[in-house]
């Protein structure tokens, strides 16, 4: 029998790719909202929970242990439902491309999506154009190399969905305002509307109250 998960979530944060992968691969789980903007995820109940105060939080068994952390939570979903073949073997040769492919997304992207959003209130605000700078650069060049690992392939790693593919389309999304979005790359754009296609992540969508994220055409020029 599978685990009794609850995830705590807010819509279309960090815990958008957990959420959409529990959909996708039909684990049985509960899904709690935390209202960031009342600030409930400093409450005393949560802050037990995630003592980090952030979404996702994911309670993995009966007794209530918690983990948190969107990269982690996806591996960690991934080894212990085998069957939903989420990552590719140990013994695959795709298995060190898949492990690569998460810790960059994880170390590199995200942090630089962070530096991009919130470079006035996480520092200096004087200096938040240069850290803003630096952070698209940074962004563009995880496009431009993930652009290249989908050419010829509808997947980031292998020939099916995997955790890396729930975790780069979340941080693509997030790009969908930047002043080049992930989709004007040439093989990221098709990469990205085919996933948005899939049925869970509509229905992903639909119980996070998110709009629709049509893809731009792809572009030529930056």
């Amino acid at each position: 029998m599978d685990p009794p998960y609850t995830l705590y979530y807010a819509p279309g944060t960090a815990s958008l790719a957990v959420h959409w992968l529990l959909i996708e691969s039909n684990i049985p789980f509960s899904a709690i909202p935390v209202d960031l903007a009342s600030g409930a995820q400093h409450t005393a109940a949560y802050r037990q929970l995630n003592p980090t105060g952030r979404v996702p939080t994911l309670v993995i068994n009966a007794s209530g242990e918690a983990r948190s952390e969107s990269s982690a939570l996806l591996m960690l979903l991934a080894e212990r439902h085998p069957d939903r073949a989420l990552m590719p073997a140990v013994d695959s040769p795709d298995r060190a491309l898949w492990l690569e492919t998460m810790i960059y997304l994880a170390n590199t992207l995200l942090p630089a999506m962070r530096d991009w959003f919130y470079a006035a209130t996480d520092g200096s605000a004087d200096g938040a154009a240069a850290v803003r700078d630096l952070a698209r650069r940074r962004i563009e060049g995880a496009w431009d190399r993930l652009d290249g690992q989908v050419q010829g392939g509808g997947y980031l790693v292998g020939t099916s969905l995997s955790t890396a593919d729930f975790l780069a389309v979340m941080l693509m999304r997030w790009a969908r305002d930047m002043p080049r979005p992930a989709t004007s790359w040439p093989s990221l754009g098709p990469y990205a509307r085919q996933l948005t296609e899939l049925p869970s992540f509509r229905e992903v969508c639909r119980r996070e109250g998110l709009a629709g994220w049509p893809p731009v055409s792809p572009i030529t020029t930056a």
